[in-house]
């Protein structure tokens, strides 16, 4: 019509893109371990989730009463669907319920470094919850073996490595043992010792390691080894370096449970709702 004008048009700031973590990992209904942390962790490194149920857990913020692991076919159905669709810039592998679908995510594994060698899968090689419940029906050591051979980064914990590595004494060789087994860093974490003062270990294939010291906190957490394995996926989808992605993963992990919360009595709930600082060097 004359005498009228359209009203121009504003300019549209183009959306904001995140990397994406591709997650295996438990449900946890209490909100404190499992998917729930991964998905909370990866966000506050950066990142985005994208989670496939491997086992439904019936769990409350201290013990694990049953598990029900998810059919290799419904698991494979939820990666599937994602990875066709969506770029993966990380893998992160917690509790996989049952060596079926270890197998299955150790060829989907495959298929995607055919075209993206240098993609980071971070395995958190969760062989029992903080107070020893089962969480596979089958030989926990077993269920993981097809995926050690992948892992970039194994994140396991003194108890954990020791089961990984039966007979050899030591991190640095426990860690010589699994990086001779195909993982390319290892990083065994302390947490589960006695003494005051936390020491995590970083041992590399090319020879590189270094040692992180942290006070013990008072007090039990759940989901702590699910919080920084998942932080320091996000960071390395984000494309830091694996010594500054552990190192802003172990200062997130910290800092989660410094302010933890309380659900019911007995293991209190990282807080993980702040976000990395990317300038933590």
């Amino acid at each position: 019509m004359a005498g009228l004008r359209q009203a121009p048009t504003a300019e549209v700031a183009p959306m904001a893109k995140r990397p994406c973590v591709l997650v295996f990992a438990g449900a946890d209904p209490s909100g404190g371990a499992g998917v729930h942390a991964d998905v909370q962790a990866i966000a506050a490194a950066g990142a985005h989730a994208l989670p496939v149920i491997t086992v439904l857990t019936v769990q409350d913020n201290n013990r694990v009463h049953a598990i029900h692991p998810v059919p290799v076919e419904q698991v494979r159905a939820q990666a599937e669907a994602l990875v066709a669709t969506i770029p993966i810039a990380a893998v992160k592998i917690g509790i996989v319920g049952s060596r079926a679908n270890a197998l299955y995510i150790a060829a989907l594994l495959t298929a995607l470094k055919s075209t993206q060698p240098d993609l980071p899968v971070i395995l958190d090689p969760v062989l029992a919850s903080g107070h020893g419940d089962a969480l596979t029906r089958e030989d926990a050591v077993a269920v993981i073996a097809p995926l050690l051979a992948h892992a970039t980064l194994l994140t396991p914990n003194l108890p954990e490595a020791q089961a990984l590595c039966p007979g050899v004494a030591g991190p640095a060789a426990q860690a010589a043992a699994l990086l001779a087994r195909g993982a390319t860093h290892v990083l065994i974490k302390g947490g589960h010792g006695a003494a005051d003062m936390i020491v995590n270990q970083w041992f590399a294939a090319d020879g590189s390691s270094r040692t992180w010291h942290s006070p013990r906190l008072p007090g039990e957490f759940h989901g702590s080894g699910c919080t920084l394995a998942s932080a320091i996926a996000g960071r390395l989808a984000a494309g830091d370096t694996m010594q500054d992605a552990i190192d802003k993963g172990l200062f997130f992990c910290d800092r989660a449970l410094a302010q933890a919360f309380a659900i019911a009595p007995g293991q209190a709930i990282p807080a993980r709702s702040s976000t990395i600082d990317k300038e933590i060097q």
